[in-house]
């Protein structure tokens, strides 16, 4: 518009004029409407550009303050994950509870570190709690199962099946109890071996728990051959159990012949242990009844087949 009226005005200057005065003030008008509208485009080129560098420069401050923030709040994480840990050491709390509520407590500040980190990049709160809330809802519906291995992890708390430094056998597996975390239970194998079991699973199927217990039975089957005197090698088995003061005397051992088998008789052999003597008193007993045995020639039975022939 602006230029359009300086052009029409300058025109009218020179209707009174010659025709060659007149196109030399036609150019004298163009020349000075294209300074003026180089100058406006060189201002409005030089205004976004001082906006853009004090864009760039909020910005770069909101980067730096939330990178800031991420590194220093993971440094407290770490320090009240410490703490935390401290004051449940001091307290004697269970270890089952322990290893939860550290792995719960940590989740719960990585969550809040994230919501003050993005806040300070300048998203709004109240927006990302809607988001997050959305979110929150689809992967919900998506880790469902999680959601249900945190609800068994609770119900193992409250009802304790097991707790940290069982043994224990669950989903096939068998080993001791080393952390029940938010969605998992972590079981060591004797082989050295991690094995972590789904909470939900472990809340809603059979357990078998061998510590609940202070005392537990070790068990025997031992074939001899037919024609042996059942009561020579009861007598026998009977030493060799003597031999291991970890066999405790009451309930008292048990020694019954238990069937007639195809190739010798099975005997039956019963003794109450502590529950942390279990496998060292089973292992043991198998080597001191065979060399009792060796010792009275009381012969153990090979697989036998007769084949009548006529």
């Amino acid at each position: 518009m602006l230029q359009n009226m300086m052009i029409s005005l300058l025109a009218l200057l020179a209707t009174d004029s010659t025709r060659q005065q007149s196109d030399s003030v036609r150019q004298m008008a163009r020349s000075i409407v294209q300074n003026v509208t180089t100058t406006q485009s060189i201002d409005k080129l030089q205004e976004v550009g001082r906006q853009l560098a004090d864009w760039g420069v909020v910005i770069g401050l909101r980067i730096i303050s939330a990178l800031a923030i991420f590194i220093v709040g993971r440094y407290v994480i770490k320090f009240i994950n410490g703490v935390i840990k401290r004051l449940l050491n001091a307290r004697n709390i269970d270890p089952s509870v322990k290893s939860f509520l550290e792995s719960l407590i940590n989740v719960l500040l990585l969550m809040l570190l994230a919501v003050a980190v993005v806040s300070k990049l300048g998203v709004e709160t109240t927006s990302f709690a809607a988001l997050l809330a959305s979110f929150g809802v689809a992967v919900g519906m998506a880790l469902s199962g999680n959601l249900q291995n945190f609800a068994g992890g609770v119900l193992i708390l409250v009802f304790r099946p097991y707790k940290v430094g069982d043994y224990i056998s669950a989903q096939g597996e068998e080993g001791t109890v080393i952390a029940i975390q938010i969605f998992h239970t972590v079981m060591r194998t004797y082989k050295g071996t991690n094995i972590y079991l789904p909470n939900g699973q472990m809340s809603n199927s059979m357990v078998k728990n061998f510590s609940s217990e202070p005392s537990r039975m070790v068990e025997w089957i031992i074939s001899i051959d037919y024609g042996e005197q059942v009561e020579r090698v009861e007598e026998a088995i009977s030493v060799a159990l003597k031999k291991d003061i970890r066999i405790l005397p009451a309930p008292e051992p048990y020694i019954a012949v238990k069937a007639l088998a195809e190739s010798g008789i099975d005997i039956t052999v019963r003794v109450w242990v502590k529950t942390e003597d279990y496998t060292s008193v089973l292992h043991d007993g198998n080597k001191n009844i065979y060399d009792e045995f060796n010792a009275r020639d009381i012969n153990f039975p090979y697989p036998q087949l007769t084949i009548h022939q006529k």
